[in-house]
């Protein structure tokens, strides 16, 4: 229970939910201290079934939001997890399938993980070359990163089978893997650069900007001093929706909400190194002779 609370409080998100809802019910004594203090009864009340009939048009356009904004974290965290498979289904098909030096092989090592940790990078807005691992004194200067890191790819493997380190064959098979580095590039860049429409994002606020605004006016006579509880509770519900799908809308960026690229890269790069190491280390085992 302790850590629940303790995440409750390190989450922004959630705290800053709780202090709009800490402010509605600060609205809310409004129509209380007309009704209970100065006895002006039902004069300026909304009537009741007003928001009644509000409410499940709201929660439409509230679930909408909500499962819209989460698809797109979802689609964004598949193309990730594609990304960690086909990394390493393409380190275990380097390591296996191509005869050349350790040196060749230490560098496409390389690639692949830069590859990782510059996607991340790119989709937040800060790629650099040389912020990469074994990029540092690269001088090239490329307008877009993961496409410059393929294209090394593509060089190594015409190298390979130019200098017969790999066949036509293999080459087709390192191919099914390095194209789809790309397609889950381009993936990634439709969901960060294709947002869901200004238009319906602020109606979206405004609807529930008004019902909260109307909500307490709307049920003082029936709950009273209770009003205000109930009006807090119901606007954390409300904002909550809509500040959570504004977050989870783009997950790339460093909030609590957004995926843990850095933990995927590291993922990628954990894994990817151990492929290419138990294929070096093959070369220093001793020979036994039967």
């Amino acid at each position: 229970m302790r850590k629940s609370w303790l995440s409750f409080l390190r989450n922004r998100t959630l705290t800053r939910v709780t202090f709009y809802a800490g402010l509605m019910g600060l609205f809310a004594a409004l129509p209380v201290i007309k009704v209970e203090i100065l006895g002006l009864g039902r004069y300026t009340d909304i009537p009741s079934d007003v928001h009644a009939a509000l409410t499940l048009v709201l929660g439409w356009l509230l679930v909408f939001r909500t499962n819209t904004s989460y698809a797109r974290w979802w689609e964004a965290r598949t193309l990730w997890g594609s990304l960690v498979n086909i990394s390493r289904n393409m380190a275990i098909k380097v390591a296996d399938l191509v005869k050349a030096d350790d040196a060749e092989l230490i560098k496409f090592q390389t690639e692949i993980i830069a590859y990782a940790y510059g996607l991340k990078d790119h989709l937040r807005d800060d790629a650099s070359l040389q912020k990469l691992s074994g990029f540092e004194d690269c001088p090239d200067q490329p307008c877009h990163l993961p496409s410059y890191l393929v294209t090394r790819m593509y060089e190594e493997m015409g190298s390979w089978r130019d200098n017969g380190f790999i066949d036509s064959m293999v080459l087709r098979v390192l191919d099914e893997e390095a194209r789809q580095f790309l397609e889950i590039c381009g993936g990634c860049e439709r969901i960060k650069n294709t947002r869901i429409a200004l238009s319906y994002r602020i109606f979206a606020r405004q609807c529930v900007f008004l019902f909260l605004v109307t909500f307490p006016w709307g049920i003082v006579n029936s709950f009273h001093v209770w009003t205000i509880p109930l009006t807090m509770i119901v606007s954390y519900f409300m904002l909550g929706l809509e500040t959570v799908a504004e977050h989870v809308e783009e997950p790339f960026g460093h909030d609590e909400d957004d995926l843990d690229l850095e933990d995927l890269c590291l993922t990628i790069e954990t894994t990817v190194t151990e492929v290419f190491q138990r294929r070096l280390s093959r070369h220093d085992d001793p020979v036994v002779v039967q």
